[in-house]
């Protein structure tokens, strides 16, 4: 079972610096909400098949996820893959669809998680909701950010 969620934002700056700024990890710590440290796996700028660990504090614990950048497409495409096997919540594919608007852009998260059985299955519903408010303020975080 996977369960698929859209978020749609406008921002007031150009594709290619929302784009950067999606793909830059070094400047997450200056908007990510509780993030406590970010491991990457190697080194220099975010390609196919760079991949790391993505540690935050949620309700109280620290939470870390595996990601892995699976497509890039300057300045219009982000596609990450997190890897459940190595992370606290499960499975799933974040798409960052990036559309210039002017001096501004449009962009739009879709999200997909994925090998959702048992407990989780059965109340996927609603983890999907509380996910999707997470992705949801992230974006918006990295909006105000931008935008200042």
């Amino acid at each position: 079972m996977s369960i698929h969620f859209e978020l749609k934002r406008s921002i007031e700056v150009s594709a290619q610096n929302a784009y950067k700024a999606l793909i830059d990890l070094d400047s997450a710590k200056d908007w990510m909400n509780g993030l406590v440290g970010i491991e990457r796996e190697d080194s220099g700028p975010l390609k196919v098949g760079s991949q790391w660990k993505e540690t935050r504090k949620m309700f109280g614990k620290e939470a870390s996820e595996h990601f892995e950048v699976v497509e890039l497409d300057e300045p219009n495409k982000i596609m990450l893959r997190c890897d459940g096997t190595k992370g606290t919540t499960g499975k799933g594919e974040f798409t960052y669809i990036i559309v210039p608007a002017g001096d501004a852009s449009e962009v739009t998260l879709l999200g997909e998680i994925k090998g959702l059985t048992g407990f989780s299955k059965l109340f996927g519903k609603i983890m999907a909701g509380a996910f999707k408010k997470a992705c949801a303020k992230d974006l918006d975080a990295l909006i105000n950010y931008l935008e200042k």
